[in-house]
């Protein structure tokens, strides 16, 4: 396949909101870039997934992309995670799982931490900008057990 025509499926990437199936993929492309850290075990996962807004993007049946954010969908929303496997990168996928995660709410302020390399660069091109006005309680431990986490009712 050449080059041109990878990019041009990569733009095309079908966005929507994940599949329960579609979990494990969406964890393995987390674990292999960086973040397995932060997705815990499957119920773990489950539970975060089920308290997020969640977008996935996919390359037919293969899971490319995927994009995590927590709002009210009024004031508030902070940008968690954006991923994109290192074969679709460079090619606006992130920026259209920004955008579609976002939604068009003009008036919700959104948060996120820029920690990673590149993120800084990549999100003021999105718009983002340095705040000084905002503060974080850093978690003190690791993941909790999935015994404590509360089922959404």
């Amino acid at each position: 396949m050449s080059s041109r025509s990878s990019d041009t499926r990569a733009d095309a990437a079908e966005l929507r909101v994940p599949l329960l199936s579609e979990r494990p993929a969406i964890r393995a492309l987390l674990s292999e870039n960086g973040w397995a850290h932060r997705i815990g075990d499957e119920p773990w996962f489950d539970a975060l997934l089920s308290h997020s807004r969640c977008v996935v993007a996919l390359d037919g049946a293969q899971v490319v992309g995927f994009a995590r954010a927590v709002t009210d969908g009024l004031s508030n929303g902070y940008l968690s995670m954006v991923v994109v496997a290192a074969t679709h990168r460079r090619r606006g996928l992130g920026r259209r799982l920004v955008s579609h995660i976002m939604g068009s709410e003009e008036g919700i302020t959104w948060m996120l931490r820029a920690e990673r390399p590149g993120a800084r660069e990549f999100f003021g091109r999105l718009g983002f900008v340095p705040s000084s006005s905002a503060m974080q309680r850093v978690r003190r431990a690791g993941l909790p057990s999935t015994s404590d986490i509360e089922k959404p009712t």
